[in-house]
C-alpha cells in the first residue's frame, strides 16, 4: 500500500531477484523492477488508475526510468517472537539509500509484514497540488510467498 494523492494506493511488485540466508546470521536481499510496479486500486476508475501510475512512476516520484530498481539488503535481524523478526538494514529507493526497519512473520511458508518511510527521506517531493499533498509517509506492505 502506498498513500499518494490524499488516498490509500495499492501496489503491486514483483520481486526480480532476492536471497535469504538462515542460521546464526540470517539475512535477506530482495531487488524489484520500479517500472513493473502496478496500481491495482480496485475502486478507482481506470482514468484514476492510470493517472496515480503515471505520477508514481515519473520523474517526480520513482523517477523509475532513471532509477530502475528498488533494493533491500538487511544488516541485522532481531528475533520477535516465534516466526518474527526484526530486520534492520538499507533500502534503496530512487537512488538513494537510508536505514529502514521491517517487521516480518513467517506463516504458512509466506513471509508478510511492513516497513514505514518517508518520502522526502528518499530524495521524493509527495506529489499533489497546492494544499492537497500526499503524506509524507508511505507504507510497505509485503507478502511473500516462497518458491519451491
Amino acid at each position: 500500500m502506498f498513500s499518494a494523492l490524499g488516498h490509500e494506493h495499492e501496489i503491486r511488485g514483483v520481486i526480480d531477484s532476492g536471497k535469504a540466508e538462515t542460521g546464526a546470521h540470517p539475512s535477506v536481499e530482495v531487488r524489484v523492477n520500479a517500472r513493473a510496479l502496478k496500481v491495482i486500486d480496485k475502486e478507482e476508475s481506470d482514468k484514476a488508475r492510470a493517472e496515480v501510475q503515471s505520477t508514481m512512476l515519473g520523474p517526480s516520484v520513482l523517477d523509475s526510468e532513471r532509477f530502475k530498481e528498488i533494493v533491500f539488503k538487511s544488516t541485522s535481524a532481531d528475533p520477535a517472537g516465534e516466526g518474527k523478526w526484526t530486520l534492520h538494514g538499507n533500502l534503496t529507493l530512487h537512488g538513494q539509500t537510508k536505514p529502514v526497519t521491517v517487521h516480518v512473520t513467517l506463516k504458512d511458508g509466506r513471509y508478510t509484514g511492513e516497513a514505514i518511510v518517508k518520502q522526502t527521506d528518499f530524495g521524493i517531493e509527495p506529489p499533489g497540488k497546492a494544499g492537497v499533498r500526499a503524506k509524507d509517509e508511505v507504507r510497505i506492505v509485503f507478502d511473500v510467498h516462497l518458491a519451491r
